[in-house]
């Protein structure tokens, strides 16, 4: 006759022993967060390197805005990225070289007067882009003409643009060396004749001061005469 089975006993229970999980594990809101923090400071990283690298003589380059936008879109772009790039929000060691170039084209697109010239070289390069594409002047830079070109259209205003603009400051390089050699050759003139006149003060001086001992010299020279005069004669007598 067969034993029934022994019941099970206590010990050895059908459920499994849960898990432990780690008390100190990161939440997926705190990972987003983090995430988040490390992407804005690669992003503010890449933008201060994105102003060192553009092209100086172009402050719309440097601002990246278009060359039609109003003042108060000028305006709006420098706040968004000076407080972007901030050497205080930015670990990156050139944030303040670019926080004052930022500055900078800021302050030129501010000026009137620099800003109609800084668009007038635009505007001539956008002529010779026209030119050179057969379109009338008048073209918009909506026309379909202008469509699908590559590189595309404003690719070639901003390489024309700086060409230009290079040319255009050369030109004022050797202005203001030319003028600082003009300069100074007037400064060694007035030099030249600071130093004639100070010599002809000199010499009045000097002859002033010898007054007295041509004077005397020529006494001297005329008693001498006389008395040779006199000597002739007593002999011839």
């Amino acid at each position: 006759m067969s034993s029934a089975p022994a019941p099970a006993s206590a010990s050895s229970s059908s459920n499994p022993t849960p898990v432990q999980t780690p008390a100190a594990t990161i939440s997926d809101t705190e990972l987003e967060k983090l995430l988040s923090r490390e992407a804005s400071a690669f992003n503010r990283e890449v933008e201060v390197e994105r102003i060192l690298k553009a092209f100086k003589l172009n402050p719309y380059d440097i601002l990246d805005i278009d060359e039609s936008s109003t003042q108060e879109e000028v305006k709006r772009r420098y706040r968004q990225l000076s407080l972007f790039i901030h050497p205080d929000k930015t670990a990156h060691a050139r944030a303040p070289e670019a926080f004052d170039i930022l500055k900078k084209a800021e302050s030129e697109l501010s000026d009137k007067d620099k800003r109609e010239d800084l668009d007038a070289v635009i505007t001539q390069a956008r002529n010779l882009i026209l030119k050179a594409l057969n379109l009338p002047l008048s073209t918009p830079v909506t026309d379909p003409q202008l469509k699908g070109l590559e590189p595309p259209f404003k690719v070639r205003l901003r390489l024309q643009s700086k060409e230009l603009l290079i040319d255009e400051e050369v030109r004022r390089r050797k202005a203001i060396k030319m003028n600082l050699a003009n300069e100074g050759l007037e400064a060694r003139k007035k030099d030249e004749e600071v130093a004639a006149k100070k010599r002809k003060v000199q010499e009045d001086k000097q002859w002033e001061d010898n007054r007295e001992q041509r004077v005397d010299s020529w006494r001297s020279f005329t008693k001498d005469t006389r008395k040779k005069k006199k000597a002739k004669v007593a002999i011839l007598g």
